[in-house]
């Protein structure tokens, strides 16, 4: 039997973004706040994240510690976390959602739901990686579950696929279950690190580094014996290993915004929002990596802080926005989010990412043929899988009426 249950303000997704929502929505007297989460725990990836470099520059935390800080915030606040509940679908009109949990199936009706499922990394099948499916291929975030929430063992040499921050933060995980990294793969001309903490710089100096590099194919029965590699002059190895790690190459975990027929940005693959993060469907809202796969911790969480401003608005009688004008960019930038200007929303910025390295790179705004901004950016080289920002200052000379707006690299 399916019980039926009403709420002002229904967030899924208990990460970062949402728990930042729904700490600041029941801390305003938002109503009846409630959380629904699918895995047994609150607080998302950083659960699992062993690492320190969370929370703040001058208080971090380790992953577990951050989490454990946002979960509490929204409790004390009194917002509901409901873990072990799964949204599945959408009623036939407004923001209704059909969930199962451990009472068994439920409808709930909201005022307004924020959408905050995160993004997942692309595994093995996805990247279309031959092999005998053999044990022992798996992404990061399956690692870490299983070394620092299930204490498994993982084998004793691991390949990791990427050179990014989080590949690093994957080799740290096998370090820490007592197992060699063989080597770290990316098909990049080198690695697309930030600022590395100390650990993590540790990990480049001692960890054998191949770029210009891609996995061809997962050898072994049972269990994984290697991975067959090419270089970029056509030369093939075998790197003989018993795990490998498949990192980054994030998706959005948007299947709740498809099934709920919201307009999905081409660039990101997530929601299409404007600055104040509202979707296409009125009443539903999205903050966090559903719409960027994906950001640090603390850029999820400053975006769920910002669209409960934008809730606590709706719930007050403000009008939800006509769709706006799209944003959209040429390559070699890949996508830009938020993805939709409303003259009533500027962002306080624009996040983008690149798909090949830019030196020195000047970004272009033009709209019908007009050009709106130039910009550099305070940075030397924009690498692939790292955050390029663009001012929202530009915003007011755009014509709401207007065509697309799009920006390129000069």
């Amino acid at each position: 039997m399916t019980t039926a249950r009403r709420v002002d303000v229904l967030v899924v997704g208990a990460g970062p973004a949402g728990l930042a929502a729904a700490a600041r929505l029941a801390a305003a007297g938002a109503g009846r706040v409630e959380v629904l989460e699918r895995e047994a725990r609150p607080g998302g990836v950083p659960r699992h994240c062993a690492h320190g470099g969370f929370g703040t520059w001058t208080r971090p935390l380790t992953g577990p510690a951050y989490a454990h800080r946002l979960a509490e915030a929204a409790e004390r606040a009194g917002a509901l976390l409901r873990t072990g509940v799964t949204a599945l679908d959408w009623g036939p009109a407004g923001p209704v959602l059909d969930a199962v949990g451990r009472g068994g199936p439920e409808t709930i009706e909201a005022r307004a739901v924020v959408l905050a499922t995160g993004a997942r990394e692309r595994p093995r099948s996805a990247r279309l990686v031959p092999g005998t499916r053999p044990a022992g291929v798996c992404t990061t975030g399956e690692l870490q579950q299983a070394v620092h929430l299930f204490g498994q063992h993982i084998g004793t040499r691991a390949v990791v696929v990427g050179a990014e921050d989080v590949s690093y933060a994957a080799a740290g995980t096998v370090r820490a279950a007592g197992a060699e990294v063989v080597a770290l793969v990316t098909e990049h001309p080198r690695a697309q690190t930030g600022p590395l903490r100390a650990h993590a710089a540790r990990l480049r100096d001692r960890v054998p580094l191949l770029t210009h590099t891609t996995v061809t194919e997962l050898l072994g029965h049972g269990r994984l014996s290697g991975v067959r590699v090419r270089h970029r002059d056509g030369r093939t190895a075998v790197l003989a290993c018993d795990t490998v790690v498949f990192t980054g190459d994030f998706l959005p975990d948007h299947e709740l915004a498809r099934r709920g027929a919201l307009v999905l940005d081409p660039g990101t693959r997530g929601p299409a929002v404007d600055g104040a993060l509202h979707t296409s469907r009125p009443g539903v809202f999205a903050a966090g990596n559903v719409l960027h796969a994906a950001e640090r911790a603390g850029t999820a969480a400053a975006e769920g802080t910002r669209v409960a401003g934008a809730v606590l608005d709706f719930l007050a009688g403000t009008c939800w926005p006509a769709p706006g004008v799209p944003l959209a960019v040429d390559a070699p930038l890949r996508w830009i989010a938020p993805n939709r200007l409303t003259p009533a929303a500027p962002p306080g910025r624009y996040l983008l990412r690149t798909s090949a390295p830019l030196t020195r790179p000047v970004l272009l705004v033009h709209q019908d043929g007009r050009l709106l901004h130039r910009t550099r950016p305070g940075l030397g080289t924009a690498l692939p899988n790292r955050t390029l920002t663009l001012s929202a200052r530009w915003t007011g000379r755009a014509d709401p009426e207007g065509g697309e707006v799009r920006v390129s690299v000069g």
